[in-house]
C-alpha cells in the first residue's frame, strides 16, 4: 500500500513541478520588477519595523509584529534547512545553493505581497476576538471565490497540518536515531506528549513558545557555522566558486515540454528553496494575519525579512558546513545523516549530539508553527469547538506517523501539497496585485511626508466599498 501510494505522489509531482517552477519564478520577478525591488529598497524599514514590533499594541487580541515574524520563522526554519539543504546538495550538486538564493531573493517580494494581502483582508473572529487571516480569506473577500478560499485552506491543512508535520517529527526521529540510538516509537511519542499542550493552546500560546525559542536555536547554529567558516576560512572563497560554478550546467532534470530546460541543481534548489523559505506558498500570511499592526505593509516587510533570515542566513549555513567537509561527494549518506556527518568531519562526535538537539529545536518549532498555519484555515472551513479539538488530535496523529515512516515518500508527499498550495496562491496575489501597489504607495507616501505610516480605510472610499472591515 505504501509502495502504491508513493508511484502516485511521484506521478502527480513530476508535471506539476515542471510548470509551478516557472509560475514560482514569475511572481517573483514580476513583484520585484513591478514594486521597482521593494526587497531591496525597504529592506532596512524591514529590520527597524521587527525591531520595533516587539511591544503590544493597543488590542489585546492580537499578537505583536516581532510574534508573529518569529511564528513565521518557527515553520520557516525547520528540517528544510538541515535536512532540505542536504538534499539539495546531495544530489543536485553544490550549483543547487545558487538557486535557493535566487529563489529567496525573488521569493522576498511575493512574500511581501501576500503578507500585506493578509493584513489588508483580515477578520476578527467574533468568538474570541482574534484576527485571522491569510490567503484562503483574501481570496474569497478579495477575488469573491469561496469555493477557490476552501481549496486553498484544504490544501494548506492537508499540508502543513499533517504532512509537513510528518516531515518534521521524521528528522528528529533520523537524528536522534544515528546520534542516541533512541528508538522510533518512543521518540514519536515523546513528541506528541511535548506538542499536545502548545497545540491546544492555540496560536497565541504557538507565539509565545516560539518567541522564547525561534532566536536561540537561530543564534546557536549561526555560532556553529561561523566556527567552521572561521576555522576553514582559507577554502571559504573555493565554496562560493564551487557554488557559482555547478548552477549553470543545465542537464535535464526532468521530462515533458518545459523540464528538460531545468537541470537537477535547478529544480532541487527551487524545490528545497521554497519548502524552506515558503515564499509565495501562502503559509507565512496566515501568521502574519494574527499581528497588530499601524499598516499592512509593516507585516509585509517583516515576512519579507523573514524568507531573507531563512534561506540567505540559515540555509547558507548548512550548505557551507557540508561544502567545507566535502562529505556530499564521498559518502551516500542525505539528509539529517549527510549534514551530521559534515559536522563531525568539522568538530569531531560531539557535531552528532549538537545538531540532533539544534534539529530537534528547528523542527520542532516548526510542528507548532505549522499547526499555527492550519488553525486559521481550519476555523475559515468551520469555526466550531468540536471540530478544532477533532483536528489538534489528528496533527498530533500525524506526527507520530511521520516519526515512524520512511523519509522518500514523506517528503514527495510534502512536495505534492506544497505545489497545490504555492499554485493556488500565487495565481492570487497576482490577480490581486493592485491592492498591494495601492498599499505601498500609501505607505511610502506617508512616509516621505515624514509621517509613521498609518493605514486607514476612510482614506480610500473606492476600497471601502469593497473591503467591510471595522479594523482599518
Amino acid at each position: 500500500m505504501t509502495e502504491q501510494l508513493h508511484t502516485l505522489v511521484n506521478a502527480i509531482n513530476g508535471p506539476l513541478w515542471d510548470y509551478l517552477v516557472y509560475l514560482l519564478l514569475g511572481v517573483g520577478l514580476f513583484y520585484t520588477l513591478s514594486t521597482f525591488f521593494v526587497q531591496i529598497r525597504l529592506f532596512p524599514r524591514s529590520i527597524k519595523e521587527m525591531l520595533s514590533g516587539r511591544q503590544s499594541g493597543s488590542d489585546p487580541h492580537g499578537i505583536t509584529p516581532f510574534q508573529a515574524f518569529v511564528t513565521g520563522l518557527a515553520s520557516r526554519v525547520g528540517v528544510g534547512n538541515i535536512a532540505g539543504v542536504a538534499i539539495a546538495v546531495s544530489l543536485g550538486g553544490p550549483g543547487a545553493v545558487f538557486w535557493m538564493w535566487f529563489t529567496a531573493l525573488l521569493g522576498m517580494s511575493s512574500a511581501f505581497a501576500e503578507s500585506s494581502l493578509a493584513q489588508l483582508f483580515k477578520i476578527r473572529d467574533h468568538g474570541n476576538g482574534q484576527f485571522r487571516g491569510g490567503p484562503a480569506y483574501y481570496i474569497t473577500n478579495g477575488l469573491k471565490q469561496r469555493w477557490l478560499g476552501i481549496l486553498f485552506a484544504l490544501s494548506l491543512i492537508l499540508a502543513f497540518g499533517f504532512v509537513f508535520n510528518a516531515v518534521q517529527a521524521n528528522s528528529i526521529v533520523a537524528a536522534t536515531e544515528k546520534a542516541w540510538g533512541w528508538n522510533k516509537y518512543i521518540v514519536g511519542t515523546a513528541l506528541v506528549i511535548l506538542a499536545a499542550p502548545i497545540i491546544f493552546g492555540g496560536i497565541k500560546r504557538v507565539s509565545r513558545v516560539a518567541e522564547a525559542l525561534v532566536p536561540v536555536m537561530a543564534a546557536l547554529y549561526l555560532l556553529m557555522a561561523l566556527f567552521i567558516m572561521i576555522t576553514n576560512i582559507s577554502a571559504v572563497p573555493a565554496v562560493f566558486t564551487l557554488i557559482f560554478e555547478n548552477a549553470f550546467q543545465f542537464d535535464a532534470a526532468a521530462g515533458g515540454l518545459l523540464g528538460g530546460l531545468i537541470s537537477q541543481a535547478m529544480m532541487l534548489g527551487i524545490k528545497r528553496g521554497l519548502f524552506s523559505n515558503e515564499a509565495g506558498m501562502g503559509s507565512a500570511p496566515n501568521a502574519a494575519a494574527a499581528a497588530e499592526v499601524k499598516h499592512p505593509v509593516s507585516q509585509g516587510m517583516i515576512q519579507m525579512l523573514g524568507v531573507f533570515v531563512d534561506t540567505m542566513i540559515v540555509c547558507s549555513c548548512t550548505a557551507f558546513i557540508l561544502l567545507l567537509s566535502n562529505v556530499h561527494a564521498t559518502t551516500e549518506l542525505t539528509g539529517v545523516q549527510l549534514t551530521q556527518a559534515a559536522i563531525i568531519s568539522h568538530v569531531g562526535a560531539w557535531g552528532a549530539d549538537f545538531l540532533a538537539i539544534i534539529l530537534f529545536m528547528f523542527a520542532f518549532s516548526s510542528i507548532i508553527g505549522n499547526y499555527a498555519y492550519a488553525e486559521s484555515n481550519v476555523q475559515f472551513i468551520k469555526n466550531s469547538r468540536g471540530v478544532m479539538v477533532l483536528f489538534r488530535m489528528a496533527v498530533l496523529g500525524m506526527v507520530y506517523f511521520g516519526s515512524i515512516n520512511s523519509v522518500p515518500l514523506v517528503w514527495d508527499m510534502a512536495d505534492v501539497s506544497m505545489g497545490f498550495m504555492a499554485l493556488i496562491n500565487l495565481v492570487a496575489i497576482v490577480l490581486l496585485s493592485p491592492y498591494v501597489f495601492m498599499l505601498l504607495k500609501d505607505y511610502q507616501t506617508k512616509l516621505k511626508m515624514g509621517k509613521d505610516p498609518v493605514f486607514k480605510l476612510s482614506e480610500h472610499p473606492g476600497l471601502k466599498r469593497k473591503i467591510k472591515s471595522d479594523i482599518w
